[in-house]
């Protein structure tokens, strides 16, 4: 197993992690999954359009509209309660197919880091790669 660690910067952010996940696949490795899981509980994971950054933008806005982050019904005290559900609405884990070691993904495709309650240090995801 391996990990990566982020640094985000702002408070919702979207970080493109295709890269360092690709870093990390064994050499001659060949076909198999690989297994992303985020541990912590203000951020999520997706795989999204990596070509036009409006995209990303948009999305960053449409969950901010959906999950407001000011909302006087939310109880819990650290006052974060939209990054949790934020962070549950994307989900904590991604599953990618290998094939002759490299990432599975359409042509516009990247693995995104989803930062709900940033900018924050030291973020982890754990990248496990299973054999076909």
């Amino acid at each position: 197993m391996s990990t990566i660690t982020i640094n985000s910067k702002s408070h919702t952010e979207m970080i493109d992690i295709t890269y360092e996940i690709e870093k990390l696949i064994p050499e001659n490795f060949g076909s198999g999954i690989c297994h992303l899981f985020c541990m912590h509980t203000t951020a999520g994971l997706t795989i999204n359009e990596n070509a036009d950054p409006d995209v990303v933008n948009d999305m960053i806005r449409f969950i901010g509209e959906l999950i407001p982050w000011n909302d006087k019904q939310y109880r819990h005290m650290e006052g974060n309660t939209a990054a949790h559900l934020k962070s549950t609405f994307f989900g904590p884990t991604l599953t990618v197919h290998i094939e002759s070691g490299k990432l599975v993904l359409g042509t516009w495709q990247s693995v995104y880091f989803c930062e709900f309650d940033g900018p924050r240090n030291n973020r982890k995801i754990s990248v496990r790669f299973l054999c076909a």
